[in-house]
């Protein structure tokens, strides 16, 4: 087949099946403030000072006067229409000292595995994707903005980089030749660097059902990039309990709802099903949702002898101050599932709550020091309080005006009274159909769910 009928092809593929797109969002920009030294562009009269040993491409919308340049290794100017340099005298601007220097800063920083630096391109309202979803996954287009110059580093340890197009320069890559030679040329050289490699693969995810991302193995990298501006750690979680969802670097407080699924199901369509069914109500504002295939846990498939080594995964959070939603929307979920989830192709959901909310500390902080002071503090009062108490019974038996009746002695109890008491509270669901309480552990204040709309019961356990 000629160049003509792979392009037909590739075109013929994306009317049928819509991939996913990512778009690259930093640029090594002339006229960026941020990536400059100073947090701005060279001032009039300015040094300008690229890096001597790194090779990059720099596009300059607007003209510039300076009154010296230090050039880098290897490297390109792109200038737009009525851009340009001239010279002009050293501090020519009085927020300009004499002998100020602007330098650029090291393009080499932005890395491809960096959730941080990417957009997705079709993003909703409402929605969000756990952190190796961030990147380019196996079956996403990318894109590189046609207005911008970029830098992008591949590697470190990841392997070949798998996508299904890569567009830049205006170009579209949809055939691993075309894209090797391009990476080979100097305008890709000047882009693209690192030890890693980067492929495409026509391939379309052609599941209904959805298809896994396959950053499984560079998810590593994947957390090392994104918690490096923290020192490569997580922060602390404000709740107890807290969740960590596949594909996601660091615990996070809300709820996660797993659904394995029958032919019938289809991931869009449930998607779009969220968004307008529940995120839309008003009880639900403020809460984002992230639903993706994921590959299943091997515990879970063998506890639940399930075949199937794939699950739906529903993440639930709170953008804001609110606390609780994460849980009323699983539950809702459950609900529903257990009134729909036939029609819509699920077979058995599962859901998983965070425990309580930390306010004004950390739960490592809540957990010891304030829990250790509190617990002294109870049985000092504790202990003054039965000493109190037993004085006072001697007391009063000495003045004859209390008497002690042996457990023999006691009166018996009441034909038929109660030795406990009913409860009329039940836990209902935000939905129509109510689901039985979860059952209680006093050792934890997060939850599990356990719903196969089959049978229609609703299973809790801690």
């Amino acid at each position: 087949m000629g160049a003509p009928g792979l392009v037909l092809l590739w075109l013929q593929l994306c009317a049928l099946t819509p991939a996913a797109y990512k778009v690259w969002v930093p640029n090594t920009n002339f006229d960026d403030a941020t990536n400059w030294s100073q947090n701005r562009p060279p001032c009039a009269g300015a040094a300008v000072e690229f890096p001597a040993d790194k090779t990059l491409s720099v596009l300059v919308r607007e003209g510039h006067s300076i009154s010296d340049m230090l050039l880098p290794l290897d490297g390109e100017f792109v200038l737009a229409s009525g851009a340009g340099f001239g010279a002009a005298d050293a501090g020519s601007r009085p927020d300009c000292g004499p002998g100020a220097r602007a330098r650029f800063l090291d393009p080499d920083r932005f890395l491809w595995l960096d959730p941080r630096l990417w957009r997705p391109g079709d993003a909703g309202r409402g929605l969000f994707s756990v952190d190796a979803e961030r990147v380019p996954c196996r079956h996403d287009d990318v894109v590189f903005p046609a207005d911008a110059s970029f830098r992008v580093g591949l590697g470190p340890g990841a392997g070949t980089v798998r996508v299904r197009s890569v567009q830049a320069l205006g170009q579209t890559f949809a055939r691993d030749e075309d894209l090797t030679a391009f990476l080979a040329s100097r305008a890709g050289r000047l882009r693209f660097h690192g030890p890693g490699a980067l492929s495409v693969d026509l391939e379309a995810c052609a599941d209904p059902s959805g298809c896994v991302c396959g950053n499984a193995e560079a998810q590593p990298w994947i957390c090392a990039a994104l918690l490096q501006p923290l020192g490569g750690g997580c922060p602390q979680a404000a709740c107890l309990e807290p969740l960590r969802p596949e594909g996601q670097c660091c615990d996070l407080c809300g709820a996660v709802v797993s659904l394995t699924h029958g032919p019938a199901f289809d991931l869009q369509q449930y998607r779009a099903r969220l968004l307008h069914a529940f995120l839309a109500l008003p009880q639900y504002q403020g809460l984002q949702v992230a639903v993706s295939k994921v590959p299943r846990p091997p515990g879970l498939r063998e506890a639940s002898d399930a075949k199937a080594d794939t699950e739906i995964q529903v993440v639930l959070v709170e953008a804001g101050p609110e606390t609780g939603g994460a849980g009323r929307l699983a539950r809702a979920l459950l609900a529903d599932i257990a009134e729909h989830g036939e029609a819509l192709g699920i077979l058995s959901a599962t859901a998983r709550e965070s425990g309580a909310p930390v306010w004004g500390g950390s739960a490592a902080g809540l957990n010891a020091p304030a829990r250790a002071g509190l617990a002294g503090g109870l049985a000092a009062a504790g202990l003054l309080v039965l000493t109190a108490l037993l004085a006072g019974a001697l007391l009063l038996r000495r003045e004859g005006r209390l008497r002690w009746r042996r457990r023999d002695e006691a009166a018996p109890a009441r034909a038929g009274a109660p030795l406990g008491f009913h409860n009329p509270v039940f836990y209902a669901a935000d939905s129509a159909e109510a689901l039985p309480a979860p059952k209680s552990d006093q050792r934890s204040s997060s939850r599990s769910y356990f719903l196969n709309p089959l049978f229609g019961e609703a299973e809790a356990e801690a």
